[in-house]
């Protein structure tokens, strides 16, 4: 039964990342590293999918063997959520409500970023 609810947990935990990396407001790494570990915990082939993928198998390698981010991949996430998601917040939101509620996703994804370690440089 627990392998079953992680591995449906991991499907959506990439649904979720593959918005991330799309919106601006919603950090991708994140629920990427969530799905591994269930993938970890459920299956083996959609683990190693994961791992062998070319965009977020160095991603995943280094929080399983280090618990750590690189830097690019910190400074990628920060500036899309920077240039993206205040275009987004400025061009396409009037509501102050809204963009109030988008600067604190986005800053609560920046904190979120930034809170992970950040592998050495080799």
């Amino acid at each position: 039964m627990h392998r079953h609810v992680y591995l449906l947990l991991g499907f959506v935990f990439v649904a979720v990342a593959g918005l991330g990396f799309i919106l601006p407001v919603l950090p991708g790494t994140p629920f990427l590293l969530l799905a591994a570990w269930c993938f970890s915990r459920s299956s083996e082939k959609w683990h190693r999918w994961l791992l062998e993928s070319e965009l977020f198998g160095p991603i995943i390698q280094n929080w399983e063997e280090n618990r750590c981010i690189s830097l690019r991949t910190k400074i990628v996430a920060i500036t899309s959520m920077l240039l993206v998601g205040g275009a987004s917040i400025f061009l396409g939101v009037d509501d102050p409500r809204l963009r109030l509620l988008a600067v604190l996703l986005i800053t609560a994804g920046a904190v979120t970023v930034l809170s992970i370690k950040t592998c050495e440089s080799r």
